[in-house]
């Protein structure tokens, strides 16, 4: 894209050294005698209206030519005086675009002085800043460690609490067993207890009835209600049944 418009800029540039350079010279020799012609043309129309008003006869070739060289040294003087003059007023022109660029310059001398200082401290706070920013790093990278340590610690914890938590409830389940295995023995016992009891009550009330019509007959339950009551209390006191059962009594 780029190659074809050089190319054609090259052509360009190529056509006008060829082309308009040479003549550039020429063209600005011929406006400068066009115009000192037209002058010369002026000047010599000029002095020959004077010299006939004057004299009233035409003078001689060397006096015109003298003449003409006058007045175009005087037309001269007059331009050069007019550009003396505008060259001077450029030049004050000059002189005070001159100063007041100076004084912008100092301006911005002063500018770049106060800016220079700022930057001076800004690279001091930088450097600070990355000081700060360095330590900082090195405490997090310090307190990460201390993280990971305490979050090692802590799922050690965790860990040894849940173990504890579960042989606890372990514990607790065994216990809660054994109870409920004394419960359930503790009411097993007091049910027989009760059981023998009524037993025993329903016995000894059945033994106590009295009868009337046969006198040994009732000794005899008697005795036998005492042997059957003395029983469960020697099992009780560990004894044997000789020392508390009784002969039946003799008629």
């Amino acid at each position: 894209m780029e190659s074809w418009k050089n190319h054609v800029r090259q052509g360009l540039q190529h056509r006008d050294h060829r082309e308009k350079l040479p003549f550039v010279g020429v063209f600005t020799s011929l406006s400068q005698l066009e115009e000192r012609f037209e002058l010369r043309e002026e000047i010599l129309a000029d002095v020959q209206s004077q010299s006939l008003e004057r004299h009233g006869v035409e003078v001689g070739g060397n006096a015109t030519l003298l003449r003409l060289q006058l007045r175009e040294r005087e037309h001269l003087v007059d331009k050069l005086s007019q550009t003396v003059s505008d060259l001077t007023a450029v030049l004050h022109l000059k002189e005070a675009e001159l100063q007041y660029w100076q004084s912008r310059v100092s301006q911005f001398h002063q500018e770049a002085l106060t800016l220079a200082k700022g930057s001076n401290t800004l690279k001091e706070a930088l450097s600070e800043y990355e000081f700060t920013i360095e330590c900082q790093t090195k405490e997090l990278a310090a307190l990460r460690v201390d993280q990971q340590c305490l979050k090692e610690a802590l799922g050690d914890a965790l860990r040894e609490k849940e173990r504890l938590l579960q042989r606890w409830m372990e514990e607790k389940i065994k216990e809660a067993d054994r109870l409920n295995n004394y419960n359930v023995t503790q009411a097993r016992w007091q049910h027989l207890t009760k059981h023998l009891k009524k037993h025993l009550q329903k016995g000894a009330g059945k033994e106590r009835e009295p009868t009337l019509t046969n006198p040994s007959s009732d000794a005899a339950q008697s005795t036998s209600a005492i042997q059957r009551i003395n029983i469960p209390t020697d099992m009780h006191s560990g004894l044997p049944d000789q020392c508390h059962v009784s002969g039946p009594p003799q008629a």
